[in-house]
């Protein structure tokens, strides 16, 4: 297999396929599109649960490991409250690193009111790089849980932000000398800095009050990937304007250096919201300063379509993240 997402055919017949549902407690299971589980806590709440490793960079990886946890917690429509770390580093890594790292997680965690709960650290020579697995968990009440399982026909496609967020973001910052072969300083310095939107938890917190029907947060496989897991989620179709979908230049111009499609790129910082009234939703959701717009609906039957213009292309299941062919082409 390659590096990235298990491809949704695998996962399907050799882990879901695999998992029975035998309490009643669990009130979200695994599926294709579910961020989060969901278990019942006392009459009328849940705890919401969900996990997350970071692989793909070890640049800023206490900040991502936190933001992209939360934001899965927020879109089921919880509110994060703390996290449980678990932190493999390579051998040979210095303490300030682990320092600095942990110095990222908690600022991360006082900007977003939450608090790590507990974890586990080690040193192995099973990894050649940090890998950080958080554990996030949020609260619920048990009627006020979000899923994509009920989408319905006509109902209308948000995307806050900007195709490509995260994947920009990494790659300016692990590939800034190669960059600057090409590209002004500012470019590289404005790519780098889209880091600092990558928590959807704000844009989670308009929807809620707006009545979303369902959120699901952009991360590997990009809009596309998410696109097709929402709908595949509901067992429904949708129909997506190309040119509606917000992509930043910057992400253009290092997604044409590493000829990368932004569109299928990490997009953590994103997030899909499916709502009644698109419009209404997108109007608060920039009144609050959030880039949004509508880019789609949803439709009967199982076709997922793309338009450009004249052509219409059909989305396919999530492949291998783009982020991933920038680092294997060019080692």
């Amino acid at each position: 297999m390659e590096v990235g997402k298990i491809p949704e055919t695998i996962l399907k017949r050799s882990v879901f396929k695999q998992i029975r549902h035998r309490r009643q407690e669990i009130l979200v299971t695994p599926g294709v599109g579910r961020d989060c589980a969901a278990l019942a806590a006392g009459a009328s709440e849940a705890v919401v649960l969900s996990t997350d490793p970071i692989t793909g960079t070890a640049s800023e990886i206490g900040t991502l490991a936190v933001h992209i946890t939360a934001n899965d917690i927020a879109s089921s429509g919880a509110e994060p409250i703390g996290i449980l770390l678990s932190i493999i580093l390579p051998e040979g890594t210095k303490e300030a690193e682990l320092k600095q790292m942990m110095k990222e997680v908690e600022s991360a965690c006082e900007e977003l009111d939450i608090e790590v709960m507990g974890g586990h650290t080690e040193v192995s020579r099973a990894v050649c790089q940090p890998v950080v697995t958080v554990t996030g968990v949020g609260k619920i009440e048990r009627s006020r849980i979000l899923s994509a399982n009920f989408l319905k026909p006509s109902q209308e496609l948000v995307m806050t932000k900007w195709a490509g967020l995260e994947g920009t973001a990494i790659l300016a910052t692990d590939k800034e000398a190669e960059l600057r072969s090409r590209y002004p300083a500012d470019l590289i310095e404005n790519a780098k800095n889209m880091i600092r939107d990558i928590s959807v938890v704000k844009e989670a917190r308009i929807g809620r009050q707006c009545g979303v029907v369902a959120m699901h947060d952009i991360t590997e496989g990009g809009v596309f990937g998410a696109l097709w897991e929402i709908a595949e989620a509901s067992s429904t179709g949708l129909v997506v304007d190309l040119k509606k979908i917000p992509v930043r230049q910057e992400t253009i111009e290092i997604c044409e250096f590493f000829d990368l499609n932004p569109y299928m790129l990490m997009s953590s910082g994103c997030m899909l919201m499916v709502a009644e009234h698109g419009n209404e939703l997108s109007e608060a959701l920039i009144k609050e300063g959030i880039p949004a717009a509508v880019i789609g609906r949803i439709t009967a039957g199982r076709d997922r379509v793309i338009i450009n213009e004249d052509e219409r292309r059909y989305l396919e299941p999530p492949k291998t993240d783009e982020l991933y062919k920038a680092y294997k082409e060019r080692r």
